[in-house]
């Protein structure tokens, strides 16, 4: 059995260690916040060991997980790798590709495992549709959230669209030719509202929207391929498959794809366990993390230029 701490304990970190709790791979040693009154109150709430310094913490397990503002991840990151860790953290992988690349460098020569938290990889709705996706074309996602004012000050390219864009890079094997990107300000001092335009040099193209002002919750994701139109809903984890079949006549064949519902952020971090027991590579590791932040940062940059209310 792992040991394991979490490092932060807000809303995520505490669903991050509620599950924790109930993995038969780990041990949760505990958790490190750097607020005293939270702390308390956590340890209390999940019946869980809370710790005031985070080097005691990490001395005693054998992997951490980070659930802290990513402008941390580096240097939590790097303070674990360097007495050997195993790290879980969260996404974006980093707060610049640096410092991803860094990183990376840092979990070779230290040989652990570094697995990046993008929770769509591992949402049953996508793992099913894998097998039928096969060089789309053509590529739209809609991830929409009702308002949360804690939210207001975490954009919404690396909130919300990163998602996406992950799930992208992960499928269509091609580099980047062109982004086009633009957002619109509703309520924040920063957009609400983006819209990305990302084309691939083996002429995919792939429209992203992401929202959080929206009425209701939507995470949707539409792939178009030769005789192929494949919907995922990440919320609802149902797949749909629309297929063109020529026997005799041309009829569109529609198929709702047999899914077992489960908790994706619990799937990634069993994952996490078995690639560290195994000795097998992370499905989702530093370097994914990596290409994701690189076009996300992109796409943020191309906003900043199309959009006049946004000051440098």
């Amino acid at each position: 059995m792992l040991k394991i701490g979490v490092i932060g304990a807000g809303r995520l970190g505490k669903i991050h260690i509620a599950l924790l709790k109930e993995i038969k791979e780990f041990e949760l040693v505990g958790f490190f916040d750097t607020d005293e009154s939270f702390r308390v109150d956590v340890a209390k709430e999940l019946n869980v060991k809370s710790f005031s310094n985070v080097d005691e913490l990490i001395d005693l397990v054998d992997a951490v997980d980070i659930v802290k503002p990513t402008i941390s991840h580096f240097d939590f990151a790097v303070k674990a790798i360097r007495q050997s860790k195993h790290v879980f953290i969260e996404k974006p992988v980093t707060n610049t590709v640096e410092e991803a690349k860094q990183l990376l460098e840092l979990a070779e020569e230290a040989n652990v495992k570094v697995q990046v938290g993008h929770i769509e990889r591992f949402n049953p709705a996508f793992k099913a549709a894998l097998p039928y996706i096969s060089n789309p074309r053509f590529i739209e996602t809609h991830r929409m959230i009702e308002f949360d004012a804690k939210k207001v000050s975490i954009p919404v390219v690396m909130d919300l669209m990163s998602h996406d864009l992950d799930i992208i890079l992960s499928i269509v094997k091609s580099n980047i030719k062109k982004i086009s990107a633009s957002g619109v300000e509703v309520i924040g001092s920063s957009p609400d509202i983006v819209n990305a335009v990302v084309e691939f040099d083996n002429g995919c193209v792939a429209n992203l929207t992401a929202s959080r002002v929206s009425l209701k919750n939507e995470r949707v994701s539409k792939f178009y391929q030769k005789d192929a139109h494949i919907i995922i809903d990440y919320f609802k984890q149902e797949t749909n498959l629309y297929a063109l079949k020529t026997n005799g006549k041309t009829e569109i064949f529609t198929k709702k794809l047999d899914i077992v519902k489960q908790n994706p952020v619990q799937t990634e971090l069993k994952e996490f366990a078995q690639s560290i027991q195994n000795d097998t590579a992370p499905q989702v590791g530093i370097l994914d993390g990596s290409v994701m932040l690189d076009a996300a940062l992109k796409i943020a940059e191309k906003i900043k230029k199309t959009t006049s209310l946004i000051e440098d």
